[in-house]
């Protein structure tokens, strides 16, 4: 920081001839030297398919998250709280933030009499809305014209890409569990493995079966069998498609495993999909190069899938089999991607 002095002080240095040491400004020529910038707030909300939140507004073609400008000597976490009011009629406070953003000043959309000197946008996270509160929104009278809830991968067909880099950013944060992110137009300085991958950039496969506990009947077809395989720490072996960011549970072999039991199944288009969990003893080499393998919380798995009702069914089961394998429940952490030449435990 430069230091300052008062405009009538002498330009001399204090023990006479030349000019003052370091960088001296007035606090005007201070003051004119600081980047201007907007400043605004968004919120992420989701409901309980995971699908988010977007607004049509009758000023512009493309879709917005819930949010809008932090007006002069306001917070930004009130302007969130602020704008989903006035705009959706829902009251709420939102304290954690999912990302700041910074907004370049070269930014298209923006009419040049507006004169955009560049934007920090900070996005907070609205959490998953129940249904009745879903039903609760009430729209003013102009401005906003409809909601509606999208898949992340929809996002950018539906929105400025800028704005949907920022959205899916933010969602990644949110299911990361490793805090808020920086971002500059909407790109993660710091990119997670979720990032990395692409994660949710491709529309999840819709998996809406429903949950049965028990063996799979002997009359029943079956096929696609997946593993829960657990790590000591409670989190369970992930596998993300290199070319297309989709998640998926892997198959029961994918590791040497120990104390396996059988959870249930999935019945889903006349094929019965059973699931069994165990401890994961170790990892053989990649197998597949087409696939990372991550370790991850049974709660990440199931935001990163599209499993609808029966996936709050299968994750009780899957609890109650942890408990039974002695396992820890799991802290939400970054999700971690595992080495190709395997692990131990």
């Amino acid at each position: 920081m430069p230091q300052l002095t008062d405009e009538a002080a002498t330009e001399r240095a204090p023990t006479g001839g030349g000019e003052r040491p370091g960088t001296w400004m007035t606090p005007q020529e201070y003051g004119a030297s600081r980047a201007a910038l907007w400043t605004g707030a968004c919120v992420l909300v989701t409901d309980g398919d995971g699908r988010v939140l977007v607004q049509s507004v009758d000023y512009r073609s493309d879709r917005l998250l819930p949010g809008g400008a932090v007006d002069a000597g306001e917070a930004p976490s009130a302007a969130a709280a602020r704008e989903v009011s006035e705009e959706l009629g829902v009251e709420d406070r939102y304290p954690r933030g999912l990302a700041v953003d910074w907004i370049p000043a070269d930014t298209p959309g923006f009419p040049p009499e507006t004169r955009f000197p560049g934007e920090v946008l900070y996005v907070y996270d609205g959490g998953t809305w129940s249904p009745e509160r879903i039903a609760a929104v009430r729209l003013p009278a102009q401005e906003i014209t409809g909601i509606d809830f999208v898949e992340p991968a929809d996002l950018a067909s539906l929105m400025e890409p800028g704005d949907a880099r920022r959205a899916l950013s933010a969602l990644r944060a949110r299911i990361n569990g490793g805090g808020a992110v920086l971002l500059e137009d909407g790109r993660p300085t710091a990119p997670t493995a979720l990032d990395r991958l692409g994660v949710l950039r491709t529309r999840r496969s819709p998996h809406r079966g429903t949950w049965h506990c028990g063996p799979v009947p002997e009359h029943l077809p079956a096929g696609d069998p997946a593993g829960w395989l657990f790590a000591p720490d409670g989190r369970v072996l992930l596998l993300i498609a290199r070319a297309t960011g989709e998640a998926r549970l892997p198959p029961p072999t994918a590791g040497a495993t120990a104390g396996g039991v059988p959870l249930g199944y999935r019945y889903e288009a006349r094929r019965a999909h059973p699931r069994t969990a165990a401890r994961l003893t170790a990892l053989p080499p990649g197998p597949d190069p087409a696939y990372a393998r991550l370790l991850a919380t049974p709660e990440q798995v199931r935001e990163l899938s599209d499993w609808g009702l029966a996936g709050h069914a299968e994750l009780a089961a899957l609890h109650a089999a942890r408990a039974r394998l002695a396992l820890p429940v799991a802290t939400r952490t970054p999700l971690t991607e595992l080495p190709d030449h395997g692990a131990r435990w």
